[in-house]
């Protein structure tokens, strides 16, 4: 199983008080040191704390595959065409949330909406870059996707380490998981994943990638990014 670092905390750090410290680049090279398979990054478009230039210092000098995550925009496809990360992955985006509340509601959108999610896809794909939907553990929006003609997705999370009932959304989430896989589709995960509700993810077999970033980075203040990354890197490894 893949464990990719998302690095907008510390960009949010850094935008605390101006200047450019601590430098995003430098966490994920950290990470990539301590046993991150690839590095996320999410270029909001009220900029809240990764910028554009980070997009681009990160696909300069990093190794490691870079996943943007981004919304369904004409400015982000822009872009994206012209950092060329290994991956983008297409999240819905709110002004007014303080982060991503949910996965993006395929079967609810009109057809000019999934046709604009149809061409970044297609432009994407000439770039040979791949496209990945973050979407809610459901069957129908995975029925959606399938319909888009995406081949990966990233199952949210966040129902399932918040709710009083994690074991009811540890199933759904097994549930989509199984029912992607058996469908072509590679499957991934993240949001609000900590060294604990993480073991229960790390047990699923179709799942083939974690994204994980607020725990981590808040977590380094205490033990250090390496030990962070290296700490979440074992527990997957051991569980999985």
């Amino acid at each position: 199983m893949r464990l990719g670092i998302n690095i907008d905390h510390v960009a949010t750090i850094r935008n605390a008080r101006g200047g450019f410290h601590p430098d995003p680049v430098k966490a994920a090279e950290i990470a990539a040191n301590a046993g991150a398979d690839g590095i996320t990054a999410h270029l909001r478009e009220d900029r809240r704390h990764i910028s554009d230039i980070d997009i681009k210092a990160l696909k300069k000098s990093i190794k490691l595959p870079l996943n943007l995550e981004m919304a369904p925009t004409e400015e982000m496809l822009n872009i994206a065409l012209e950092a060329k990360p290994e991956r983008v992955c297409l999240v819905p985006e709110k002004r007014l949330e303080i982060t991503t509340e949910g996965g993006l509601e395929i079967s609810k959108m009109d057809d000019k909406k999934k046709y604009f999610v149809k061409k970044i896809i297609r432009e994407c794909t000439k770039y040979n870059i791949n496209v990945s939907l973050f979407i809610d553990p459901n069957i129908d929006q995975i029925n959606s996707v399938i319909d888009m003609g995406v081949n990966i997705i990233e199952l949210h999370t966040g129902e399932y380490c918040n709710s009083l009932n994690s074991t009811k959304e540890l199933v759904r989430i097994k549930e989509a998981a199984k029912y992607a896989t058996q469908n072509n589709i590679e499957v991934h995960a993240g949001h609000g994943l900590n060294f604990n509700n993480v073991i229960d993810i790390a047990k699923i077999n179709y799942i083939k990638e974690l994204n994980i970033g607020h725990y981590i980075i808040g977590e380094s203040i205490f033990m250090g990014l390496e030990s962070a990354v290296k700490t979440m890197r074992n527990i997957i490894d051991e569980y999985k």
